[in-house]
């Protein structure tokens, strides 16, 4: 029996605890999909297929571990692609209440598709995409939080915007 999972998000951008956690999941896992949502509500900085490219790079050297994107809801992505885990990282307890209610929800909706949690090593427990699209608008060093390919990636928006 094959044991694939899902680690859907947004990834705007990737970071280096999303990094964690997926090589986290590839050894417990066969096979991880990082499934990365289109998002359209939260108006990413970074297109559906940028975000893509950037895991690809970031990921790439994982032989069980695909990247794709996703429009819709995840439980029926998980579905389409049989995924019957979803994996979602815990950096702190801030982080549980709203995961706990969005597992629980998720079960409702499909039953069929578990949610396991994940927590990222200790270095990377504070990294969010937020805080490093943040730092990055004011032009800090985010070279300790991103694949390079991200951190350039990054300073080229925040350079034309």
């Amino acid at each position: 029996m094959s044991r694939a999972a899902l680690y859907p998000g947004t990834f705007d951008p990737i970071t280096n605890g999303h990094n964690d956690l997926i090589r986290r999941a590839a050894r417990i896992f066969d096979r991880v999909v990082v499934g990365i949502a289109a998002s359209p509500r939260k108006e990413p900085v970074f297109s559906l297929e940028q975000r893509v490219a950037m895991a690809r790079t970031v990921v790439g050297d994982i032989g069980n571990v695909e990247v794709c994107g996703y429009t819709g809801m995840t439980v029926d992505f998980a579905r389409e692609r049989d995924l019957p885990v979803m994996i979602r990282g815990l950096r702190a307890v801030s982080d549980f209440e709203y995961e706990f209610q969005l597992a629980t929800m998720s079960r409702q909706i499909a039953p069929d598709v578990e949610t396991v949690f994940l927590t990222p090593a200790e270095q990377f427990t504070y990294i969010s995409s937020t805080l490093v699209r943040e730092v990055a608008s004011f032009g800090g060093d985010i070279s300790k939080f991103v694949h390079p390919d991200v951190c350039a990636a990054l300073k080229a928006f925040y350079a034309e915007t």
